[in-house]
């Protein structure tokens, strides 16, 4: 990854034109998109600065929430992007199973494996993940499998920030200006507990009940068979006034039991485990 980040003072106008004429020089790009606020920016940029030389690629996963997949592949046929999904198998690689502080790592190289080979097949000089600054001061391994990838991180040489993209995706009509985050599915696992299909399913059925249920921000941390709901602290009245529902939800998707942890929602909850912060979880 460069080190060419840009300065506070830098407008967003600047990083706006900045970007562009990185991805201008890329040539031709495939860019890592879950779906997410910074990818879909990323993406959506890229298609207007390189139009049909632009390739979104979407993994398809158990850890991957099918909504969430759903919602990708509508919102890129919507936009005109080109895109793919592929399916990645870090299910088969024991040591991203085993669940320890390097999960991450393991899960982006399978990913960006899988980005080289259609790079190569579709002859596309450059793979950019959706990274931005403010992922640059947390524990994220996945950034040295894209190191070890020559993976370029557009956002970061650009000096993006996380409110930065939110703001210009606003200006683009993107629906995902204000998305809340939303990291795979195995980072509610905590680590030691070795990640499986079920655990995932549990997972993925009990956050889609809750947020349906209107709360958008929300994590269910998997602890056998209990589910930890984490919720904002200012959602807490409102999550009470529809606890029965909200618990049948949670039990109905395979748990036995249901708490609401009192410390609410916390971004990267588990990683106090590690002595770290903000793992993307």
């Amino acid at each position: 990854m460069s080190s060419n980040v840009a300065t506070p003072s830098r407008s967003l106008v600047e990083k706006d034109s900045m970007l562009r004429l990185l991805i201008r020089g890329y040539e031709s790009l495939i860019v890592a998109y879950s779906g997410g606020v910074d990818s879909t920016f990323l993406a959506s940029v890229a298609y207007e600065v390189l139009g049909a030389r632009s390739l979104a690629v979407t993994s398809r996963s158990p850890s991957v929430a099918p909504e969430e997949l759903a919602a990708a592949v509508e919102l890129a046929a919507a936009r005109g992007w080109r895109h793919m999904v592929v399916d990645t198998d870090e299910m088969s690689d024991p040591r991203y199973v085993v669940n320890d502080g390097r999960r991450c790592f393991f899960c982006k190289t399978e990913l960006y494996s899988h980005l080289d080979r259609v790079a190569v097949a579709e002859g596309i000089t450059k793979v950019a993940n959706g990274a931005n600054v403010d992922d640059l001061g947390d524990y994220r391994p996945g950034m040295e499998a894209a190191l070890n990838f020559e993976v370029v991180s557009p956002l970061v040489e650009a000096g993006m920030a996380k409110q930065d993209i939110r703001d210009l995706s606003k200006e683009m009509g993107l629906p995902t200006w204000d998305k809340p985050a939303q990291p795979c599915l195995s980072s509610r696992i905590p680590y030691g507990t070795s990640v499986s299909i079920e655990a995932l399913t549990r997972i993925g059925r009990s956050e889609k009940g809750l947020r349906e249920l209107g709360f958008p921000v929300v994590r269910v941390r998997h602890y056998g068979d209990t589910a930890r709901v984490e919720i904002p602290l200012e959602d807490f009245e409102r999550f009470e006034s529809v606890r029965s529902t909200a618990e049948q939800l949670v039990l109905t998707s395979g748990y036995e039991v249901m708490e609401l942890d009192p410390k609410g929602f916390r971004s990267g909850g588990l990683n106090t485990a590690l002595g770290k912060s903000g793992v993307g979880g």
